[in-house]
């Protein structure tokens, strides 16, 4: 019997089987399609792990199909192209889209590669399929993402142009220097000028010389980064004119980007509307001066009848002191006279608002004897005011023409018979109504209570509407009570009415309190200064005959050489041929031709020296506060006053007190 030893054999033969096991699971392991073809293109062998990707269970139901059948469009050509360049042993690679058994879609990235015999000819094909869907999903994604977003900066260029050439606003682009480099087409519509005329040349060009300040300082805050609107200034049009424009803008590192809006419409709107207001204040004070006249009449024909029966006596042959009181009677009504008038040129005056500090209860004492005028003798006017000021920052005119307008209100309530109290107060609140809730702060208070006849409760909401009346036609425009409602809001306030139908009224006007007081006024001169003119010599300018005459006797009784003469250019003749003789210039304001204020600068100009004091009893200008900070002295004035003011300015040039 014969033996023979195998061992090595089968140790061969199992370490064959483990190395075909261990390629059996690599092969099943990998997700990649490894196939093998013959040179006629057909499949013979198909990995596990190429099965499970493509969906095949069972090789054998694709085992001798043709592999380019499996591709589609391009990648059918590709693949039959691969096979070619690998039978002619040549590596081949491409992509293509290819179902798989089940029908899924899929893209592929193949690797062909020829495999070669002991001899070196091509025997198999290798072809190795990737599926790399998923990423030419993403790149699809991708392309279409930046597809989008080409058009949307194509779509955001179009439309910063088409905005660039339809705006009606002016656009600009500009060095930080000032230099243009480009406008948009509405600098030609609003302004007139081309892009050709303005690129190359500084913006500062066009501006209007009041604004080149103001411009070049915001422009330098844009060099320092920081932007701005509602920048407003005036650019000129081609036409020689100038026009409001109010800029944006914005800087980058090098330039200054800015967007202009034509406000010249709004501006003449805001200043029509600031006439139109100041002319209804103005027609509210004056209904309220119209409701003054008759009061104001009957007090200056009390006055004018103490004045005209002390001068008929004055004619007889009476004793000294007899003399001497109807002398001071005559000077009394004429102060009180001079008083009167000013009081009511001061309320009726012209002018725009001007907040100031004021103690409201001094301004209610100083405007109480002309409520007492307006109301008439039948009508008690209490006023009753605290020890202490009470502070307000608003204007003094429209204040006091609030007063007279709740006064006339309520002397018509009374039909002319009974009692109002003005009461002054400091508050620490406005109490609540049905429009409002309480307000908590300091206030004063300035109430006008009144025993007429009250106001019907329907009536209540509507007193403050403007033209609202209950009186007949023709006895009022019912703008009075709109004027106080006015000025409360303008001034930060309220006005509350509280009524009883047939038991009275009563207004209250709340006003902010100030924790501000009033400037300090001028000392008054001094009171022992002297006052003899000792020579001195005065030119007077006087166009009235009587009053001319009048002052240049009562100048020389105070001791002052006078020279009369009766206009302006008289005046500047005179004193042409020897101004140096003269210490002073004493001139009525209210003259045919030149008129004293500018013969007052005429002498300022040509002889700074020259002291100059003006005189008027009333002047449109001098309403206005136009003296020019000339020294006036207001017509009547006493000669002791008019001694004072003269020896003081005479003593001012010369360095004396």
């Amino acid at each position: 019997m014969l033996f023979k030893d195998v061992t090595e054999a089968r140790r061969i033969e199992s370490s064959l089987r483990d190395t075909e096991e261990f390629n059996s699971r690599v092969l099943a392991s990998s997700n990649d399609c490894i196939k093998v073809i013959d040179l006629d293109g057909n499949l013979a062998f198909m990995s596990e792990g190429g099965m499970r990707v493509m969906d095949i269970s069972d090789f054998n139901a694709v085992r001798g199909c043709p592999w380019p059948d499996f591709w589609q469009d391009q990648g059918h050509i590709d693949a039959k192209a691969a096979i070619d360049r690998a039978k002619a042993g040549l590596p081949g690679r491409f992509q293509g889209f290819a179902n798989t058994y089940l029908g899924a879609p899929r893209w592929w990235d193949v690797q062909v590669t020829p495999m070669f015999d002991a001899a070196g000819a091509v025997e198999k094909i290798l072809c190795i399929s990737r599926d790399i869907t998923a990423t030419r999903a993403a790149e699809e994604d991708l392309r279409k993402l930046n597809a989008t977003l080409e058009e949307r900066v194509e779509a955001r260029t179009q439309d910063r142009d088409r905005i660039w050439r339809l705006s009606t606003d002016l656009m600009l682009i500009a060095e930080f220097e000032g230099a243009i480099t480009a406008v948009n087409p509405a600098w030609s519509h609003l302004l007139g000028w081309t892009p050709d005329e303005l690129v190359g040349r500084s913006f500062l060009e066009f501006l209007h010389p009041d604004d080149e300040l103001s411009t070049a300082a915001a422009a330098g805050k844009l060099s320092q980064g920081i932007s701005f609107s509602s920048f407003e200034n005036r650019y000129l049009h081609k036409d020689g004119s100038y026009r409001w424009i109010s800029w944006t803008a914005v800087p980058d590192q090098s330039y200054i980007h800015a967007v202009g809006r034509d406000v010249q419409a709004e501006r003449e709107a805001a200043e029509a509307l600031r006439r139109t207001e100041a002319a209804l204040r103005q027609s509210q004070k004056m209904e309220a001066v119209g409701q003054l006249t008759g009061g104001v009449a009957h007090d200056f024909n009390n006055l004018l009848t103490v004045v005209k029966a002390s001068t008929d006596l004055l004619k007889r042959n009476l004793d000294e002191e007899r003399r001497r009181r109807y002398i001071d009677a005559i000077s009394n009504a004429v102060d009180r006279a001079s008083k009167l008038t000013g009081q009511l040129l001061a309320f009726s005056r012209q002018q725009t608002l001007r907040p100031e500090v004021f103690d409201a209860g001094k301004s209610v004492r100083a405007i109480g004897e002309m409520i007492s005028s307006l109301t008439g003798a039948r009508i008690e006017v209490v006023v009753e005011l605290p020890a202490q000021p009470c502070y307000i920052n608003a204007d003094a005119g429209q204040f006091d023409t609030a007063l007279i307008n709740m006064a006339v209100n309520a002397r018509d309530a009374m039909n002319g018979e009974g009692t109002l109290r003005i009461c002054v107060e400091p508050v620490g609140h406005i109490p609540a109504r049905r429009t409002h809730a309480a307000v908590i702060a300091d206030y004063v208070a300035v109430s006008l209570i009144d025993t007429g006849s009250g106001i019907a409760p329907d009536l209540l909401d509507r007193i403050f509407d403007p033209f609202f009346t209950t009186k007949d036609v023709g006895k009022g425009t019912g703008l009075g009570l709109s004027q106080v409602f006015g000025f409360a809001k303008q001034s930060g306030g309220e006005v509350i009415v509280e009524s009883e139908f047939c038991e009275g009224s009563k207004f209250t006007l709340y006003l902010p309190r100030s924790i501000a007081t009033p400037s300090a006024e001028y000392a008054a001169l001094d009171m022992e200064l002297q006052t003899s003119g000792e020579g001195a010599r005065l030119l007077v300018v006087e166009d009235n005959p009587e009053i001319g005459d009048f002052s240049s006797q009562t100048l020389r009784e105070l001791g002052y050489d006078i020279h009369w003469v009766r206009n302006g250019v008289e005046a500047l003749a005179v004193l042409a041929e020897r101004a140096d003789t003269f210490q002073a210039v004493f001139s009525d304001v209210v003259m045919p031709g030149m008129n004293g204020v500018e013969l007052a600068l005429e002498v300022q100009r040509l002889y700074p020296q020259l002291p100059i004091v003006l005189t008027s009893g009333y002047s449109p200008a001098l309403a206005q506060g136009n003296s020019q900070g000339f020294t006036f002295l207001q017509k009547p004035y006493s000669v002791e006053a008019l001694a004072r003011l003269l020896r003081n300015e005479i003593s001012a040039r010369q360095g004396g007190c």
